[in-house]
């Protein structure tokens, strides 16, 4: 498989993905724990490319504003918070870039820390702050309750980017592998 085919194939993968995860935010019976942030950090790692990171970031918004015509309880992207999860993709989007141009692996797991750490303040602090859910709540209340949600946010997206990762080193190792037989 020639590596432009990996990449669509890859592509294809991250937009089952964020389809089959985008609606829910925490593991339930019914479903997967939201994997956008990791898909955001992924496509900076892989596709590099601006316009990838816009065909995601359509993406995201079509399935939110579709969720939301099915889901009223769910119409979260028409308030001036829901820029704040574009500018949390765009913070893993460019922890994948950055963790790309430097191979060893400890760059990808410090990266991918930093930005999902970054992301998850940028979009909790934005929509407890811009939704209109908390009319009255200070800058510390707003962090106290953000807080709670770090653990469950970052074991989630760490776990789809470890896996992810480990993946992705077991395709190369097998291909340097069958290379190294081939000689």
């Amino acid at each position: 498989m020639n590596q432009s085919n990996k990449k669509y194939l890859l592509l294809a993968v991250l937009v089952f993905l964020m389809a089959l995860t985008r609606n829910s935010h925490s593991l339930t019976s019914l479903n997967f724990p939201d994997a956008t942030f990791a898909i955001f950090f992924i496509g900076g790692h892989s596709f590099k490319n601006i316009r990838w990171f816009s065909f995601l970031l359509l993406l995201s918004t079509l399935i939110d504003a579709t969720s939301s015509l099915i889901s009223p309880s769910m119409n979260l992207w028409q308030n001036i918070s829901y820029f704040g999860m574009m500018l949390a993709y765009g913070a893993m989007w460019l922890g994948g870039f950055i963790s790309a141009k430097n191979k060893p692996s400890i760059y990808f797991l410090t990266a991918s820390i930093i930005s999902a750490a970054i992301a998850f303040v940028i979009s909790t602090q934005t929509y407890n702050l811009l939704s209109g859910t908390f009319p009255d709540i200070t800058i510390k209340e707003s962090i106290q309750t953000g807080w709670e949600y770090l653990p469950q946010s970052f074991i989630y997206t760490m776990s789809y980017l470890l896996v992810y990762w480990g993946i992705q080193s077991l395709f190369k190792r097998q291909f340097v592998s069958q290379k190294a037989a081939a000689l």
